[in-house]
């Protein structure tokens, strides 16, 4: 059996909508924390149980008879998703699962300004030290993000946020596909995998480009001071450990972090990943 964790979130669930595609949805199950936002996957056939990462009792009943264990990562910040994760690939290796998958990040590193780096490599070292086949998915940085970036441009038109650089921004959709295939067909991809990226990279002056050609509409980019961007964020509403953890992520994409593009996810999912300008048209749509 194929156990997927985390199937109701916006990874987990179109990981699990694609990899219906290729097996039998007796073959499937996941674990989830609210069993209840699951029910129209049990209505497919999928078996759901109630697991929580937090609470490793759980994890015992959710992931009996696994074959493959998918863990998408923990949706934590700090010290504690380590732990989180840990505990679920405890629960796999305990299970019996002859192979456990990890959604990595491809600039995973303990090296990493990004704190969710950290969790990853650290995450990656303890998977690697189980005598037990394994795949890191080291996806690329989620283009999704982008609308959090972006919001306030639409409406004043300047795309306000601290100095940055390249980042290949990648589709859930694609990196869902590229864990469907990694967890139906063997050899597909073991280990830790090459970055899994879409084939380019935009820093947010292009993303803001982009926005006007879409709108229509002048956009202009705007480099914020990191401290005064932090203090605005922080007046505005956000908590100072979130407002920490984004100026994290513009100071590691300015230092190259993200610059990184690869063919693995194209050759495997074979075709051309959703570009960023479709992932932006989808977010103005909406907004």
């Amino acid at each position: 059996m194929f156990v997927i964790t985390g199937a109701t979130g916006q990874l987990g669930s179109q990981i699990v909508d694609r990899l219906l595609e290729r097996v039998p949805a007796d073959t499937v199950g996941v674990s989830v924390r609210d069993t209840g936002k699951a029910a129209s996957l049990a209505e497919r056939g999928v078996r759901v149980r109630a697991g929580d990462f937090t609470d490793p009792t759980t994890l015992e009943h959710a992931f009996e008879g696994a074959h493959q264990v998918l863990i998408v990562s923990a949706a934590i910040r700090g010290a504690e998703a380590v732990t989180a994760n840990r505990a679920a690939i405890d629960a796999a290796y305990a299970a019996g699962a002859k192979r456990i998958l990890y959604t990595s990040h491809q600039a995973a590193s303990r090296e990493s300004l990004f704190s969710p780096q950290l969790t990853h490599a650290a995450t990656e070292e303890y998977l690697a030290r189980l005598d037990v086949p394994f795949t890191a998915l080291r996806n690329g940085f989620y283009a999704s993000t982008l609308s959090f970036a972006i919001g306030a441009a639409l409406e004043t038109g300047q795309l306000v946020a601290p100095a940055d650089g390249p980042v290949s921004w990648t589709a859930h959709a694609d990196l869902a596909e590229a864990a469907a295939i990694a967890l139906a067909e063997d050899g597909a991809l073991d280990g830790i995998t090459p970055a899994l990226t879409a084939p380019e990279m935009l820093d947010l002056e292009a993303v803001a480009g982009v926005l006007a050609d879409i709108t229509g509409r002048a956009i202009r980019r705007v480099v914020a001071d990191d401290d005064q961007w932090r203090a605005a964020a922080i007046e505005r509403g956000m908590p100072a450990a979130a407002a920490d953890f984004t100026l994290g992520m513009y100071r590691a994409a300015r230092r190259g972090e993200f610059a990184v593009t690869d063919p693995t996810l194209e050759t495997l999912i074979g075709h051309r990943p959703t570009s960023v300008r479709s992932v932006l048209e989808a977010i103005t749509s909406q907004a």
